[in-house]
């Protein structure tokens, strides 16, 4: 009886308690304290982790212009006989970018002469998908006939198709595939039947299920995870390589544009960074090229920001930089950008942008002068880019970096020189343990408004690391970034832009993680962290309001993160709650100044008990979970899940505006 007593006397100790201690949360909608930007949310795109060839970029086929150093990478060759040949011809007169071809010399009709393309870690092809097979040729002599296969590694074919003959001078052949099963790791086989000689180039493998269906365009999943965080800007095409490890090998958007055929090649700078993630096959084809970045933002809705190499190699690597008295053709590449993007059809560049199917300009509002560089010899790169940009183009907004760190010397130095600076963005990056974003969610709280504004243009918190490609992506990570972000939204007056980095990492051809999207050759995964981001993103607000604990902002009290903001176009109030404790909070949600009506809410939930838990691409396990949320008397009650990321969307009158 004694104990029963006891244990009952406890029972509504705790029922009591549990009363008292809920948590009043305060959100004022008529308290407006600053716009939010459009593009407060977008994405980093940059080649690394196969990301661009063997990822976004569809094509299937690797080197297929023979313009890697080993020209015959990522192909097999079976020539029986001796006198048939294989040739690389390096013909400059025929183009300055990709002057290699491959010629096939073929001497008797019963020889089987092939060429097999194992594709990037395998070639992955749906059942019944639609594939187009293409390639420029020359007949040389004689009257060869080509047969196209995809075998899976068991040698059974599932995909053919014949070209009849190869005859007379440089053409484009195309022809279709159908794959009869799926793979994930087949090849290429192309088969020289008959005698004779041809020349070959520019060997390519599409699915027609592209992104918006655009011809030899990009991956369709992989474009449409990205299309569903509805970002405000597309930055590209990095990062590192824009650098390069030296500036020979530095990123040139020039050989990025014109015709696919006419593109340059260079390795990709993270082809040798890691030596326990060597990818010595890691190079640039430029299929995806300038061109596609700026159509890839046009299709999304967002704004492009492409950031131009200022005269600096990597410092991490060579710290080579060109001459200060020599930087004019760097400015020159800049401002012909520009050109290319805004120009009218009657300029050079703007002509170029209209040859290619873009006759209207892409607008370009932003430009990005180098990626993360330091220290003085930035600096006064840097001021002679802007003082040569905003003379000619004053209406471009400039975004200048303050090196790799979050704080320290170099960090304090770059902000102390840029200040007074007509940068109008600063990028600063982080990357660094959950526990730094925890702690950091008032960072810009304090932050000096005077100068440029903040561009958080690369972060992701860096949780251990497990064996399984995936795992760095736990959900305490994001969890973390969920509690950071909300100290990003709330300061939006000086925070105007923001994206994780990196994006994309294919499963068996990775560099660095964490990465927002993980995929193979058939399937993508979105990770917590890309949950996170899509929610920030779907539900950004057009206003920056009020939300707080006992008249304070809640940053961190009682394991608590919040911001709030008002969707003027969609007459909504929305609030993000991270709840980072291993315990349950029973939370009100006190709205002023809604009518006394009863109202409903839509809450959406992203949690896991383990902290370690993250998305496999054969087992997405964290997702958003949604639920339905009475409004009475202007009160939200709610249990607010541990170690969880929450949003409430308070609709009270007719969305003005539908995106």
């Amino acid at each position: 009886m004694i104990l029963k007593s006891i244990w009952k006397i406890t029972f509504f100790c705790c029922i009591f308690y549990s009363g008292w201690a809920q948590i009043k949360l305060a959100v004022k909608p008529n308290e407006v304290s600053s716009d939010i930007s459009p593009q407060m949310w977008g994405i980093f795109f940059e080649d690394i982790n196969f990301a661009a060839d063997g990822g976004l970029y569809a094509e299937l086929i690797k080197n297929g212009s023979f313009q890697f150093p080993i020209a015959l990478t990522g192909w097999r060759l079976n020539k029986p006989k001796p006198e048939d040949q294989w040739l690389v011809i390096n013909q400059q007169k025929r183009s300055l970018t990709n002057t290699r071809v491959a010629r096939i010399v073929k001497t008797t009709d019963s020889s089987a002469y092939t060429l097999t393309n194992e594709g990037f870690r395998g070639i992955g092809l749906l059942k019944n998908e639609k594939y187009n097979f293409s390639l420029w040729a020359k007949g040389v002599s004689g009257n060869l006939k080509l047969r196209i296969e995809v075998l899976k590694t068991t040698g059974a074919r599932i995909a053919m198709a014949e070209f009849n003959t190869i005859s007379g001078p440089w053409k484009k052949y195309e022809l279709p595939l159908t794959a009869t099963d799926s793979v994930y790791a087949g090849v290429l086989k192309i088969s020289f039947i008959g005698k004779g000689s041809v020349e070959i180039d520019n060997v390519s493998l599409f699915p027609v299920n592209t992104f918006k269906n655009r011809p030899n365009g990009l991956r369709a999943d992989l474009a449409g995870l990205l299309d569903s965080l509805k970002p405000g800007f597309v930055r590209f095409p990095g990062g590192c390589i824009v650098e390069g490890r030296d500036l020979q090998n530095r990123y040139q958007w020039k050989n990025t544009v014109g015709p696919v055929e006419n593109r340059g090649m260079i390795v990709n700078r993270w082809n040798m960074e890691f030596a326990r993630r060597a990818a010595p096959d890691y190079y640039q084809s430029f299929g995806l090229g300038f061109y596609e970045y700026f159509q890839l933002a046009e299709d999304l809705g967002a704004e492009p920001l492409p950031i131009i190499n200022c005269g600096m190699a990597c410092q991490f690597n060579s710290g080579e930089v060109a001459a200060m008295d020599e930087l004019d053709p760097y400015i020159q590449d800049a401002l012909d950008l520009i050109e290319f993007a805004n120009g009218t059809i009657q300029t050079k560049w703007g002509k170029l942008r209209a040859s290619m199917g873009h006759p209207a300009p892409f607008n370009l509002k932003m430009l990005g002068v180098g990626n993360e560089q330091w220290d003085a010899q930035y600096i006064e790169r840097y001021l002679v880019f802007e003082k040569a940009l905003k003379t000619k183009y004053p209406q471009i907004k400039l975004v200048a970096g303050s090196g790799p760190s979050a704080s320290g010397p170099l960090f304090d130095y770059a902000w102390k020189q840029l200040k007074t600076s007509k940068a109008d963005y600063m990028d600063e990056h982080y990357y660094l343990p959950p526990a730094w974003f925890f702690n950091n969610a008032k960072r810009y709280d304090r932050y000096d408004r005077e100068g440029p504004k903040i561009f958080a243009g690369e972060f992701a918190a860096h949780d251990k690391e497990e064996a399984i490609p995936e795992s760095r992506n736990s959900w305490l990570s994001a969890l973390a970034e969920a509690a950071f972000m909300t100290g990003l939204e709330r300061n939006a007056d000086l925070v105007r832009m923001c994206s994780y980095a990196p994006l994309l990492a294919h499963i068996d051809a990775w560099q660095w993680r964490p990465d927002l999207i993980w995929f193979d050759n058939l399937k993508a995964v979105a990770t917590p962290n890309y949950y996170v981001q899509k929610l920030f993103s779907n539900f950004k607000g057009t206003h920056i309001i009020p939300v707080t604990m006992q008249d304070s902002i809640l940053a961190g009290q009682d394991s608590l993160f919040a911001s709030s903001v008002l969707d003027k176009n969609q007459n909504q109030v929305i609030i993000k709650l991270v709840n980072m404790a291993r315990s349950s909070k029973k939370i009100e949600i006190h709205i002023d100044g809604l009518p006394p009506d009863k109202f409903q809410a839509r809450g959406i939930t992203l949690n896991s008990r383990l902290s370690n838990d993250f998305n496999s691409l054969k087992n997405a396990k964290i997702q958003p979970l949604e639920k339905q949320y009475d409004i009475l008397d202007s009160i939200l009650a709610a249990e607010v899940a541990p170690s969880s990321f929450q949003v409430f969307v308070i609709q009270y009158g007719s969305p003005k505006i539908s995106k």
